[in-house]
Parts: C-alpha cells; structure tokens; sequence
C-alpha cells in the first residue's frame, strides 16, 4: 500500500546527480536508499538488473513518504544501458585496487559533482550490491572512484547508508546554514547596553549588601564578575531575569535583615 502521507518531492530544474543502484538484492534497501536520497536532495534513481525485480511493494513501505523517488525509478538491465546518456561516472569503491584513476573523499566528489551539473551535464554515482560491492567491470565503467575515509578498522556501510553520506555531502555542498547559532527563540542576545545596565545594576547592591567591600579586590571582582556575563550569550530575557533576581535579593534583605548564618538548615 503506498503512503498516502508521501512527501511533495520534486526535482529542481537542470542536472542533479543520478543515483545507480547496481544489481540491488532487497527491495527494502532500495525504499531506504530512496529516504536517503530524498534526505540530501538528490531525486533520480536507476536501477540496473534488481535480484528480485521491480517494482516491489516493500520498497515503498520502507521509504518513509519518498514514494516519488521510487514511482519515477527508471530499469536497466546492465551498467553500459543505465550511463549511456551520463557524461560522468562516479563509482563509490571501498578499496580501489590495480586501477589508476582518480579516488576522491565523498566531500570533495560533492564538490565535483556541483561543477559538473553546473556546467549542465549529467552524471551518475554507481552503488554496488550488498554483499560485494562494484566488481571490476563495473568500476571499468568509471572516470573518478569515492573511497570514504572510515574507520579502517570497521568500514562496513549497508546501501542506504552508503547513498545517505553521498547525499550529505552533496546537499552540504551549497547549503548557507551557519556551522553555529544560539537558539534565542523569541529574545535576542543582550546588547553591550543591556548587560551594562545589568552590571551597574548588580554592583550597586553587591556594594550595599557589603559584598564587594574590600576595596583593593573591588575592581577585580566586579570585572571577574563581567567577564562571566559578557562571554555566555546571555540573552535579553536572561538578563531581564537576572535584574528581577538582584531586585528580589534585596528587597528581601531589607524586610527580612541579613541573617548572621548563612547555609543549609539545621536537622531537627
């Protein structure tokens, strides 16, 4: 049964990359790959000689809504018929061996992959069967392999996870998102002012409370006690707080006095 829940997936206009699914073995890896293609913005997939067919139902079930992807696959019987019309081949290969060819990192093939496609021409990234991976003449086939750099001492990646770090790269490649932000919500972070205000704010009852009375550490403690403040990204709520904290500080030493012990209760 497909998703009636399916998300809107449609590809952006010119050439994006073609994923190749190389004699896949189970119809389940080949919805997750879908997912995982769908999660990185890729929207082309082919595959060549399935082990069990096509199209097959387990496969939508486990796309989780890419069911667009999956409608719009695209069957070949062998490599040579699913690159016919690509002007760039890109095989993703563990361990590439006996082949002078270029090997790039999955970031850097992201790279080249935007260049081509800018440059409007197609290009396909083959992935191998589970079990194997690409064999020789699949590889024969390509102009650039993808190795990842992986542990070395554990590389193993099922399918979708394989398609996943290449669609990572791929969308990373020209996203803007900044590598760090502060979530504010609906504050912002306090401006020089706001916490200069704060500061004078807090000093004056420090001072009147007797806190900052040892006149020659004065300086020093009001500065230690900016240096906190100043390097936390407070926010202006935050500071807002902070005033209503010290206000409550001392209006509470006013009713009450300031008692002459200070810590936990007694035990009864």
């Amino acid at each position: 049964m497909r998703d009636q829940g399916a998300a809107p997936l449609v590809a952006p206009e010119g050439e994006t990359p073609i994923v190749v699914l190389v004699r896949p073995q189970l119809a389940e890896n080949i919805g997750t790959t879908a997912r995982a293609m769908a999660n990185g913005g890729l929207f082309h997939l082919r595959l060549v000689a399935p082990r069990d067919g096509w199209p097959k139902e387990r496969a939508w079930a486990a796309a989780s809504g890419a069911d667009r992807i999956l409608d719009a696959v695209q069957l070949f019987e062998t490599v040579d018929a699913a690159i016919a019309d690509c002007h760039r081949v890109i095989a993703t290969c563990p361990r590439p061996r006996h082949v002078v060819v270029p090997v790039m990192t999955a970031r850097a093939a992201a790279a080249e992959l935007r260049a081509i496609n800018g440059r409007g021409e197609r290009v396909a990234i083959l992935f191998g069967p589970e079990r194997a991976g690409l064999e020789a003449e699949d590889l024969a086939r390509a102009d650039t392999l993808v190795r990842y750099p992986l542990n070395p001492e554990f590389s193993s990646l099922n399918l979708a996870q394989a398609v996943m770090v290449m669609a990572y790269e791929w969308w990373v490649a020209a996203d803007t998102t900044p590598p760090r932000r502060l979530q504010t919500h609906k504050t912002h972070v306090a401006t020089k002012g706001e916490l200069d205000n704060f500061m004078r704010h807090l000093t004056e009852e420090l001072d009147a409370c007797g806190f900052l009375r040892n006149a020659p550490k004065r300086a020093g403690m009001v500065r230690n006690l900016r240096h906190w403040f100043e390097r936390g990204e407070i926010t202006e709520q935050e500071v807002r707080t902070l005033h209503g904290v010290v206000a409550e500080l001392s209006r509470g030493r006013m009713i009450r006095g300031r008692p002459d012990k200070v810590g936990p209760p007694e035990e009864e």
